[in-house]
This record gives structure tokens, C-alpha cells and sequence, in this order.
């Protein structure tokens, strides 16, 4: 009842709002993502200057090289999460445009159809009919006024 009182509500802001939110994660999750990288690199170059490194406690620094390099692991199994998720958020914001169009086309052709009827409801045959004797007479009036 409300609904035919005060129209349906907006669907289309409501699709703006969503895909506005999903690129917004997406922006986020793009930036973690190449925090993440770095951070990876990082613990590369640690590990790095480990193996590097000649002293007295040489298991020390490979055991620390080995976590280093763990970490950086764990960084890259993050950042491949991050990755999917950006994937699902794209694939949602696909489809999320695809029903936009397709609400948009539905919505159009039930408008013209709409209107069709309603043209259809306001030409009565006997209007046509009487409007053809007219446009006939009027061509027979100026076919005699020419001839004359």
C-alpha cells in the first residue's frame, strides 16, 4: 500500500551506494596488499643480511635468516588472501552492474508498454473511422475548389 503511495524506493541508489562501497574495499584492500609486499621484501633483506653476517654464533643468525624468511611466507599467503578477495569484490561489482542493467531495460520496457496500452485505451475505432471521413472530405473539398 505504501509502496503505491510514496513509489517504490530507489534501487538504483542503493546499486550506486554498493558498488561505491565495493571499490572503496577494494581500494583498502590494494593498499594492504602492497604493505604486505613490502613488508615481504623486508624480512628478505633481513634474512639477507643474516646469511651475511660471519660471527661466532652462525646458527643463531641462520635460525634467524629461516624465521625471516618464514615471515616473509606468511606475508605472501596474506597478500595471495588479499587477492582473492579483490577477485570476489570485482566479480561482485560485475554482476552487481549486470542487474543494474538488466533492472534498468526491464524498467524501460514496462514504461513503453505502459504507454502502448495507455495509447492503445485512448484510440477508439469509430474516432479513426470518423477522423478518415473527415481527412477524405477535406481532400474531396480541395480536389473540387482546384478543378473549379
Amino acid at each position: 500500500m505504501f509502496a503505491r503511495l510514496f513509489g517504490k524506493p530507489k534501487e538504483d541508489a542503493n546499486a550506486v551506494t554498493t558498488l561505491e562501497k565495493l571499490s572503496e574495499t577494494l581500494d583498502m584492500l590494494e593498499k594492504k596488499e602492497n604493505v604486505l609486499l613490502k613488508k615481504a621484501a623486508a624480512e628478505v633483506e633481513r634474512a639477507k643480511e643474516f646469511t651475511r653476517a660471519k660471527n661466532k654464533k652462525s646458527q643463531q643468525y641462520t635460525a634467524s635468516a629461516i624465521q625471516c624468511l618464514k615471515r616473509k611466507k606468511l606475508y605472501e599467503q596474506q597478500v595471495e588472501q588479499l587477492g582473492n578477495f579483490q577477485l570476489r569484490i570485482h566479480d561482485q561489482m560485475i554482476m552487481l552492474e549486470g542487474a543494474k542493467a538488466t533492472t534498468e531495460t526491464v524498467d524501460a520496457l514496462r514504461t513503453g508498454a505502459q504507454t502502448m496500452k495507455a495509447m492503445h485505451k485512448a484510440m477508439n475505432i469509430d474516432d479513426v473511422d470518423k477522423t478518415m471521413d473527415e481527412i477524405n472530405e477535406q481532400s474531396e473539398n480541395l480536389g473540387f475548389k482546384n478543378r473549379e
